[in-house]
Order: structure tokens, then sequence, then C-alpha cells
């Protein structure tokens, strides 16, 4: 018999190497996160919580909250993937800059780390996780804790952050990763 060959002539079944993904659902006032660690098909919950900015806070102190939470989310937790979610143009195209600032100190984060890290649409994630690209978020949450088996649903901004880190996961690689054909963008989504 050949070396690492057993009776039969099967291969032994090669375990699958943990990667450990961090999803970050970005937001000025909470920036929602979620760990989850992917052993072959098998996706296990690490941690989740969120990052709150002072309400008072002028901008740069809001923004180096951020920062400073997720680096510290980093460090603890060692993850070596970053998922974000992308914004898109809202309404109101102050909130749109806001919001982007605040992702911007996420990805800041990561990159820090020297982490590489994906975007996703919420589109894209909300496909992956429900199924359904327009689901609502209470369907986002009790999906998440289905798909991670948890007690309880998470709160709405780490469950975002956990369903993008899902949506990585089951193989997203980023926008355009997922096939976006027949689709148009119209007011920053995806239909």
């Amino acid at each position: 018999m050949g070396e690492g060959q057993q009776a039969g002539g099967a291969m032994p079944a090669i375990p699958a190497i943990p990667i450990r993904i961090l999803g970050i659902d970005p937001g000025l006032r909470i920036t929602g996160f979620g760990i989850i660690e992917k052993s072959g098909s098998r996706l296990n919950y690490i941690t989740s919580g969120c990052v709150r900015t002072p309400q008072d806070g002028a901008l740069p102190l809001r923004l180096k909250t951020i920062l400073d939470g997720l680096r510290e989310v980093i460090a603890t937790h060692q993850p070596q993937q970053v998922a974000v979610e992308i914004v898109f143009v809202n309404v109101n195209p102050q909130s749109t800059l806001l919001l982007g600032q605040a992702r911007g100190a996420a990805i800041c984060a990561a990159v820090d780390a020297d982490l590489p890290i994906a975007e996703y649409t919420a589109l894209q994630v909300k496909q992956s996780v429900v199924g359904n690209g327009h689901a609502a978020k209470e369907q986002v949450q009790h999906m998440v804790r289905r798909l991670l088996a948890l007690p309880g649903d998470p709160s709405p901004d780490a469950a975002d952050a956990l369903a993008c880190a899902i949506c990585h996961a089951h193989g997203g690689q980023g926008l355009g990763g997922l096939s976006t054909a027949g689709m148009s963008l119209r007011r920053g989504r995806l239909r």
C-alpha cells in the first residue's frame, strides 16, 4: 500500500483548516461586528457585538472610537479575513458621506492589521444568508441565529455583521463575485 493510503485505496480525509472571518456592518453611531470560524462546511460562532460612538462627540472622536474598537476586536480574536458591507448612496447625501467615513475607519482597522478585505452589497449579503436580497432585518437576524445555532437573535447591527461574515464564508468574493447578470443599479442598489 502507498504511503497515506488506507485499505481499499481511499486517501484519508484531510481536516479542514479553520478560517476566522470578521464581518463588519459600519455605522457612525453603531458599528456592528461579528466573528465566525469556517471549518470545511461548518460555521462556528466566535463573538459579536457593537462599537458605540458618543452621540454628542465630534466626528473625529467618533471615527477614532470605531477604529480603536475594531482594532481591539482584531487583536483579541485574531481574524484572518474581513468582510465589510458596502455603503451605497442614500436619499440624504450628508448621511452617506458620514457613513462612508465610518466605513473608512472600519477598513483602516483591518488594513492596519494587514488583513485581506472583501466587500459586499446589502443585496449580496441578504441573498446569501436569507435567499432573498430584499429580506427584512428581522429575517436576517432569524437566519443568522439558525445558521450559527445561537440561543437568541443577535442585535440588528451584530446580526448584519455576522451575515456579512457568513456571506463571505459561503464563497462570496466581494462585489462582482456573485452573479449580477440581468441586474441593474438603481438608487445605489442592485436590482
